[in-house]
């Protein structure tokens, strides 16, 4: 697993399209976060989609099809269900991944894994660059706890895990499958436990991740606190093998919240859109409050319309230019972080695109 980055990002494999945003060329996202649906089973205790509130419409297979077909028109390379939705509960889900991957997309899910089965497992699985468990609790209730759901669904869960690993192992597929930890600090004795469940379901690893908060602090996420935890994560990451990997998001985690650029310059690259079918730069700019940066809607206008109409194009040069402040206008470890630090540092001639930049990685159209 040393060629899987969780810890950083992987625009330096992709220099030809960073070369052309330099030269100022409208270029298509590499990779696009989204989900299927707003809706979700789970009420996690860290959970940012409460702060994404937007009109919603409904996502219909013509839609999400359309949608599909538009990225990879355009030029888009992978496509993450991971956002402000569980996509699990939107009945085209299986539809949309085998369409995805049928046009040539990398495709990826993000999921609590309630609604999975062995028969959806059988038939998406093939077709998935990776799929990851957001599991952040390591017994039923204090699963259950953290997750906002039943203390039932923790073995419900794991058995699912289980079934994902043991269909990768049978027919020899190449899916990654990895847990989630997103870690607060009132229940950091959960890390070393949970790292020791992963291991023991066979997962390709578990990532253990700070939890963002919007600007006005909403969840309460102390960051300070993070300092503290250094030794217990430490001691998650060595429980690592030559197969399995536990690793800790230390840039974000030991970050304070707090960002050294003042410009996004990352969603041209790495697009998120909401649930609700809302395109807009990344989920920290969901909610309506900002409605100014929202771009447009996938149930009303083609994405590729909306790709390339002068607002999509007014709303990534806003947030680049000196009238947006990342440090005080959107939430805080975002999506986009560290892509945004790279390319923060291109412009500022603090580093250079490099030939010499190793071996590809995994995933590597998830940048």
């Amino acid at each position: 697993m040393e060629s899987l980055i969780l810890d950083g990002h992987k625009l330096a494999w992709h220099r030809e399209r960073v070369e052309a945003w330099l030269r100022g060329e409208r270029i298509a996202p590499i990779t696009i976060d989204c989900a299927l649906t707003r809706r979700c089973n789970y009420h996690c205790v860290y959970c940012y989609g409460r702060l994404q509130a937007n009109r919603e419409y409904p996502l219909t297979k013509a839609v999400i099809f359309r949608f599909l077909d538009d990225a990879a028109e355009i030029g888009v390379k992978a496509i993450s269900f991971v956002s402000d939705g569980e996509s699990t509960l939107s009945p085209h889900l299986k539809a949309a991944i085998l369409r995805g991957h049928d046009n040539g997309l990398d495709m990826a899910l993000g999921t609590n894994g309630y609604r999975l089965d062995t028969e959806l497992l059988e038939e998406i699985l093939p077709k998935l660059t990776y799929l990851r468990f957001n599991f952040s609790g390591a017994d039923p209730h204090r699963y259950a706890r953290i997750m906002g759901c039943a203390p039932s669904s923790f073995e419900k869960v794991c058995r699912t895990i289980r079934s994902s690993v043991e269909i990768k192992a049978r027919r020899n597929l190449p899916v990654t499958i990895g847990m989630q930890m997103v870690l607060l600090p009132w229940y950091a004795d959960q890390v070393i436990p949970l790292a020791r469940l992963g291991k023991r379901l066979g997962v390709d690893y578990l990532v253990i991740k700070h939890c963002s908060d919007d600007e006005n602090g909403s969840l309460g996420v102390d960051y300070k606190a993070y300092f503290s935890l250094t030794n217990i994560l430490r001691k998650a990451e060595s429980i690592s093998t030559s197969s399995y990997s536990v690793k800790a998001k230390w840039s974000k985690i030991m970050s304070g919240g707090k960002r050294r650029y003042s410009r996004c310059y990352g969603p041209p690259f790495l697009l998120q859109m909401s649930g609700s079918g809302l395109v807009a730069p990344c989920g920290m700019l969901f909610n309506e409050r900002y409605n100014e940066f929202h771009i447009g809607n996938i149930a009303e206008k083609s994405f590729k319309q909306i790709y390339e109409g002068a607002r999509y194009w007014h709303v990534m040069n806003t947030i680049a230019s000196e009238n947006f402040d990342a440090r005080r206008m959107c939430g805080s470890l975002c999506l986009q972080h560290k892509v945004n630090e790279f390319l923060w540092d291109l412009k500022n001639d603090r580093l250079k695109l490099s030939t010499q930049i190793g071996a590809t990685p995994m995933h590597v159209n998830f940048i």
